[in-house]
């Protein structure tokens, strides 16, 4: 088995994609454990969340302290993560009151 590599771990870590399972695939067994697994590893959206929070307060913090001496570029490559924050805090939340709003658990 190979090493993770830098650009795996860091996919890993901002994106969560790789935790879940599509659940429309297979019979109506394997959906069904695909719907429970999905529900299981639900519990790690919240760090996501802290995760990408953490990102845009930590760049708007930045861009607002550059604000007053730094070029229009520079401002923008600051604040341009805060606001990508935003809707992947919202798909990030949509998806884990979902999963746990879920009949079954």
């Amino acid at each position: 088995m190979q090493a993770p590599t830098f650009a795996g771990l860091m996919y890993r870590y901002w994106f969560y994609g790789w935790l879940f399972v599509d659940v429309n695939r297979g019979t109506v067994f394997e959906r069904a454990a695909a719907r429970r697994h999905n529900q299981a590893r639900s519990i790690w959206l919240p760090t996501y969340l802290r995760r990408w929070t953490l990102l845009g307060l930590l760049s708007f913090a930045v861009g607002w302290g550059l604000q007053p001496h730094a070029p229009p570029l520079l401002l923008m490559v600051c604040f341009l993560p805060c606001v990508l924050t935003v809707p992947v805090n919202a798909v990030t939340l949509a998806a884990w009151v979902g999963l746990r709003m879920q009949p079954g658990r």
